[in-house]
């Protein structure tokens, strides 16, 4: 097996290129110290990809965000006959957008903040409306990752200053009720034993109350806590909608789900992240090796389950 020529994708066009550059470099890394026959990648546009994969066996894709996450390159991955590791095209494209998501969390009876999609029109009466959800709000473009474009507003100048960059940028956004409380992520993998849920991480940002790009992506600009100190029945909830949550969807191999604990103890989803990091900050990872899988048997262990996926005898090219 490792003699199969394997393509670790990374790079593209999307906002979140550096973190995938970050991740590419150091799966890469990995699976030529475990002494796989892998190649990165590092692409600028998606022309020509096809052409470019041609002679490799499987994809490792860490394409954060953008077409590289949306479904776009999973589809195409698809048509040449690629097994790759991650969630096919509609499970990705369903978690990659918000408005999406959120509408079939609620529609489960998943518990996501109270919120408003923006989709064009009258933007000042679509914010005395979002005013009426109550301040503080967190605003949020419809298909990003990473938390970028995500603002947390307390003024009603504020709102209207970010709504409107975000109107011009994206064209459509969404606002949320901030939910006051802790910040949790819940890391899944599937293994031979089936979907596991991960440890829990709890997150505290030391200069936002939201872990956002910053925090995400500055070292000692918060405090990541693996597992969570939180009770077993508060983790169990949190970890059974996290599962509820793949399944819904429809992904695969992984996926990270991200939360806001309410005081009361309400759990209320915010997305998931169907290509979560592979960075030296990554959660996913750290949450793999509080359960027992250091990163290199991680990394190994999802490519092995992309090239289970792969036809018996199947040529290349």
């Amino acid at each position: 097996m490792p003699s199969l020529r394997i393509a670790v994708l990374c790079g593209g066009t999307s906002a979140e290129r550096e973190v995938s550059l970050r991740s590419g470099a150091r799966v890469h890394a990995t699976l030529v110290r475990k002494g796989w026959n892998a190649e990165l990648l590092t692409i600028d546009t998606y022309d020509g990809l096809p052409q470019l994969l041609k002679t490799f066996h499987a994809v490792f894709n860490v394409l954060h965000g953008g077409e590289g996450e949306d479904g776009t390159v999973q589809l195409l991955l698809d048509l040449i006959g690629k097994p790759y590791v991650g969630s096919g095209p509609l499970a990705s494209a369903l978690a990659m957008d918000k408005a999406e998501s959120r509408r079939a969390f609620a529609g489960k009876g998943i518990p996501v903040p109270e919120g408003l999609h923006y989709t064009g029109g009258d933007l000042g009466a679509f914010l005395t409306r979002a005013e009426g959800l109550g301040l503080p709000l967190v605003l949020k473009p419809r298909r990003e990752g990473s938390s970028v474009g995500v603002h947390l507003v307390e003024g009603s100048a504020e709102l209207r200053a970010r709504a409107e960059e975000l109107a011009s940028r994206y064209g459509e956004f969404l606002v949320e009720r901030f939910i006051p409380g802790r910040e949790v992520t819940a890391g899944l993998l599937e293994t031979e034993r089936g979907l596991q849920a991960l440890p829990l991480v709890e997150l505290r940002p030391k200069a936002s109350p939201l872990f956002d790009w910053r925090a995400k992506y500055t070292p000692g600009a918060c405090e990541a806590l693996c597992p969570a100190p939180l009770g077993p029945e508060e983790s169990a909830r949190i970890q059974g909608i996290a599962r509820e949550a793949f399944g819904l969807l429809g992904c695969r191999d992984l996926a990270r789900a991200d939360f806001r604990l309410a005081p009361d103890g309400t759990p209320y989803l915010l997305e998931v992240n169907t290509l979560p990091g592979f960075t030296e900050l990554s959660l996913f990872p750290r949450a793999a090796a509080a359960f027992g899988l250091p990163y290199e048997d991680l990394v190994e262990a999802l490519l092995k389950r992309a090239l289970a996926r792969l036809p018996s005898g199947a040529p290349v090219g």
